[in-house]
């Protein structure tokens, strides 16, 4: 059986190439495979993608948080590394092609067609999230709402997250 942390990063380095969007594509994925093995639990997995968003810093600090919860500061360090390595030296890469096919049409054509794909990943992930850390039709609705500010009030995160937790806190959820 191989080591969790091993495997961890294995699969970290597959979902980096597929991240195209940012962290969020790749989220139910890395869900999918880090609680169904159980190496951590959906509410702590949403607690440390919580804790990431309100972070400073680029989102994929939720990679390092991940693997410093299984394997300390060397989990952290592996895990970040096989996150970020390969899909650095693929852009580094890319740039260099940009810049020679940047205007070519079947680049162009290339480059509209992942849009929905990302899109579709990133609600995939959304509802994912959602699934695992709303427990019941009240977290449903507070889920509901945290987006509806989000989206249309242009509420703070920290301000959305401030609220629920007042929620929580008055037993409402």
């Amino acid at each position: 059986m191989m080591d969790p942390l091993i495997a961890l990063c294995l699969t970290l380095m597959g979902q980096s190439l597929l991240a195209v969007g940012g962290l969020y594509v790749v989220l139910g994925d890395l869900q999918r495979v880090v609680v169904g093995n159980g190496w951590l639990g959906g509410a702590e997995f949403s607690a440390l993608f919580a804790l990431a968003q309100v972070a400073p810093g680029p989102n994929t600090i939720f990679v390092t948080l991940i693997g410093w919860r299984m394997g300390g500061l060397g989990g952290a360090l592996a895990a970040t590394a096989a996150f970020m390595v390969l899909p650095l030296t693929i852009a580094a890469a890319a740039g260099r092609l940009w810049t020679r096919w940047g205007e070519r049409r079947w680049f162009l054509t290339l480059r509209a067609g992942l849009v929905p794909l990302t899109i579709g990943l990133m609600i995939s992930s959304a509802w994912l999230l959602t699934d695992a850390a709303a427990q019941g039709w009240a977290g449903h609705a507070v889920v509901a709402a945290a987006a509806a500010a989000s989206l249309w009030l242009r509420m703070h995160p920290v301000a959305i997250l401030g609220c629920a937790a007042l929620l929580g806190l008055l037993g409402i959820i």
